[in-house]
């Protein structure tokens, strides 16, 4: 299986430069943003990606399609791969909207407001990330899975942190980190 971080999105430009949260709720993926979605994908062409798992964050989703599209293969949005809500980043599109903007997408398992409605704290993200490893070990084609997420969701599945774009390989089999950066 495979973890990419979204592309830069307009609130990881700005926070970049101030440290402070600008207010950007479900930003979309900048210029440079969508270049490292696009060379993550050129990561993703020589392994055996058969599906493509995305967040239902604009960032994520918009890095997903451009993914797919050199790919050739199906996305699905679940929201298990969100992030924990701790900016204003983290305040996504209410479901009705995201269906305006992607059409195509089955978005129909989605509450209309399906991300936190407050931070979550890193033992139940741990929980969450728990849950996640356990369902994908279960299944038999994970090793042709990637899916698009964001930095804490990928630093509570593996103890990294990863930049925007990263691709990481993960093994759900593997035991959990007990360590993390």
């Amino acid at each position: 299986m495979i973890l990419v971080r979204h592309g830069q999105s307009e609130f990881n430009a700005a926070f970049s430069v101030s440290r402070i949260d600008p207010g950007i709720p479900d930003p979309r993926l900048t210029d440079e943003g969508k270049r490292q979605a696009a060379e993550a994908a050129d990561a993703l062409v020589a392994m055996p990606i058969r599906h493509l798992v995305a967040s239902p964050y604009t960032r994520a989703i918009e890095t997903a399609e451009i993914i797919s599209g050199v790919l050739g293969v199906p996305l699905t949005v679940d929201p298990v791969v969100g992030e924990r809500a701790a900016f204003a980043c983290d305040i996504g599109s209410v479901t009705s909207l995201l269906r305006t903007k992607w059409p195509h997408l089955r978005l129909d398992h989605l509450d209309e407001q399906w991300w936190p409605v407050m931070e979550e704290p890193e033992h139940a993200l741990l929980v969450r990330c728990a849950r996640f490893r356990e369902a994908m070990a279960a299944r038999d084609d994970w090793r042709h899975v990637a899916v698009v997420t964001h930095w804490g969701f990928i630093r509570g599945l593996t103890g990294r942190r990863v930049g925007n774009g990263a691709v990481v390989p993960f093994d759900p089999t593997a035991p959990a980190p007990t360590e993390f950066e």
